[in-house]
C-alpha cells in the first residue's frame, strides 16, 4: 500500500469504470478521473488496484506533500 493518494489524467480516460468495479471498497473512482480529481477519499486503502487494471494509464500515485509522482 502507498502513502500517497490516485490522481487521473481525464484527457485519456474513456469513463470504461474498470477503475470503480476494481475498487474493493466501492469507491467510484471513474467519477473522479471524468473530473480530473485526486481521489481524497477517506476510506481510500490505497490498494493500487484501480491504477493497476486501469487499461489506458490514467491513473497514478502521488505523494500528498510534494506532487511527485511515486514510482517515476
Amino acid at each position: 500500500m502507498s502513502a500517497g493518494f490516485v490522481v487521473p489524467d481525464p484527457s485519456r480516460c474513456v469513463q470504461c469504470g474498470i477503475c470503480s468495479y476494481n475498487c474493493p471498497i466501492g469507491i467510484d473512482v471513474r467519477a473522479h478521473a471524468w473530473l480530473g480529481r485526486p481521489v481524497k477519499h477517506g476510506e481510500c486503502l490505497t490498494c493500487g488496484e484501480c491504477v493497476a487494471r486501469c487499461p489506458r494509464g490514467v491513473l497514478r500515485f502521488e505523494l500528498p506533500e510534494t506532487g511527485r509522482e511515486i514510482g517515476a
